[in-house]
């Protein structure tokens, strides 16, 4: 495919368009023009051998000098002869045609039936146009027959040609103008998106783009601007995930580099070697979590383009497991299955870390009872965690899926926003309320579809981690 720019991509489409027509001309002319002068030839015959079969017509309408003299000087001659109907006798006129035109027209006349018909005939490259009509000659039935060579129809078809020449040529001049105009009016637009794509690539993606005028260029720039402020959030969230990765990673290695030199000096910052090394062990322990979180939410990003398969999950078997496995980390809590016979479709390691993200947030505000619950509804599965701790402000209801977000006795802030990206690979929505004992977090999963071909095409599938 040849590459060319806008503006020869508007100049070629209207050489293209003139050629187009010219050709449409060329092809259509000989056919339509020729043949309608053709007719007018025929009709200047008619009215003319009228005309000299009847003279007192010229009494009754007469004919206008003007008029009469352009058609006898764009006609030529018009010959007038009458012959006999039948053979041996001599025709009668002061005009005649070569013989063996003169041969030919007698054999059509005496076999014409009707009163008057036309006929044409070729004399080397020339063209006679004649037309026979029944008459009297000299008391007896005869044929009237008036001829004109092709001398009016050919003029008029060069005239013609000569003026349709002029009229391309003129059209051709004139088409310039809107092709310089409409090449400007192309090119503006595209120029600015232009300039801000170049912006963007140099990662500057601060100033908006906002096109007034045509709807497809004003459409084109609000996808532009929706883009751009895609990556402007994403460009906030990347640095907003590194300084606080860095931030929250930074104790850990700070505090494990200092008991570490303290033991290379001969220091013990706690009473013995052991409580020691616990300290060591714990915040490398603290630091390992924070970077598996921080791996885990990322790899759970790029599921969002894969297909996954998902699986039939009976809740209880992933809720009395949590329970379990949580139960000894507060014993003066009591944590309570309901509805473990639900049954849920998802991927079933995503769904263990949703619900021990949940567990292990409840874990730090209850007072004593926490109540992990499923129950299907209509049109979804609904699945809740609720705590009977102290309610969240409202101010921080909306930021509490965010990623870092900390609430008084948060720990590391990404337990949450790894719940709202599992739920939502899920097809689901997270929510949180402050219920009647204390907090409650709500994920809703769509039913499972027993037919492949009744499940939404928007919805995905998500396959194990």
């Amino acid at each position: 495919m040849i590459k060319v720019n806008l503006a020869k991509r508007i100049w070629l489409a209207f050489i293209s368009l003139i050629v187009l027509v010219a050709l449409s001309i060329i092809i259509i002319y000989p056919i339509s023009i020729k043949g309608t002068l053709t007719e007018e030839t025929y009709r200047l015959i008619e009215t003319a051998q009228t005309r000299y079969a009847y003279p007192l017509l010229d009494l009754i309408d007469p004919r206008d000098e003007a008029g009469d003299f352009m058609d006898r000087r764009e006609a030529g001659d018009i010959g007038h002869f009458f012959i006999h109907d039948t053979v041996g006798r001599a025709p009668v006129g002061d005009s005649f045609p070569p013989p063996d035109i003169l041969l030919e027209m007698a054999q059509n006349a005496y076999k014409q039936e009707a009163n008057r018909g036309r006929y044409e005939i070729q004399y080397g490259e020339a063209t006679v146009f004649y037309v026979i009509s029944k008459a009297q000659v000299q008391g007896t039935p005869g044929f009237h027959i008036s001829y004109m060579w092709d001398t009016y129809r050919d003029q008029m078809v060069n005239r013609l040609w000569e003026r349709l020449l002029y009229l391309l040529l003129l059209t051709s001049g004139l088409s310039l103008l809107p092709a310089i105009w409409l090449k400007h009016y192309l090119r503006q637009p595209l120029i600015v998106l232009g300039n801000h794509l170049e912006q963007i690539a140099n990662r500057d993606w601060q100033e908006p783009l906002k096109w007034d005028g045509d709807e497809d260029f004003q459409r084109l720039s609000d996808q532009f601007e929706k883009m751009r402020q895609n990556l402007n959030s994403y460009d906030r969230a990347q640095k907003t995930f590194i300084q606080h990765a860095s931030h929250e990673l930074k104790t850990p290695i700070m505090v494990i580099k200092s008991y570490a030199q303290s033991v290379k000096d001969g220091i013990l910052p706690k009473d013995n070697m052991e409580q020691t090394m616990n300290v060591i062990i714990e915040e490398a322990n603290r630091m390992e979590r924070r970077v598996v979180d921080m791996l885990y939410y990322t790899k759970l990003d790029s599921l969002k383009e894969e297909t996954p398969k998902h699986e039939e999950i009976i809740f209880g078997s992933l809720a009395f497991q949590i329970e379990e496995r949580f139960r000894v980390q507060r014993e003066d809590v009591k944590i309570k299955v309901i509805g473990p016979e639900t049954k849920i479709y998802g991927d079933i390691e995503q769904l263990e870390v949703l619900l021990e993200n949940l567990v292990e947030n409840a874990l730090r505000y209850a007072v004593d009872t926490i109540w992990i619950t499923a129950k299907e509804l209509d049109d979804h599965v609904e699945v809740s965690v609720e705590n009977n701790g102290e309610a969240i402000p409202e101010v921080d209801l909306p930021q509490i899926f965010n990623p870092f977000y900390k609430g008084n006795k948060g720990k590391f802030g990404l337990g949450l926003a790894i719940v709202k990206r599992i739920a939502e690979l899920h097809g689901g929505q997270p929510k949180i309320e402050n219920s009647e004992v204390g907090v409650k977090f709500i994920i809703e999963f769509p039913k499972p579809y027993k037919n492949p071909k009744d499940q939404p095409k928007s919805k995905k599938k998500e396959k194990k981690s």
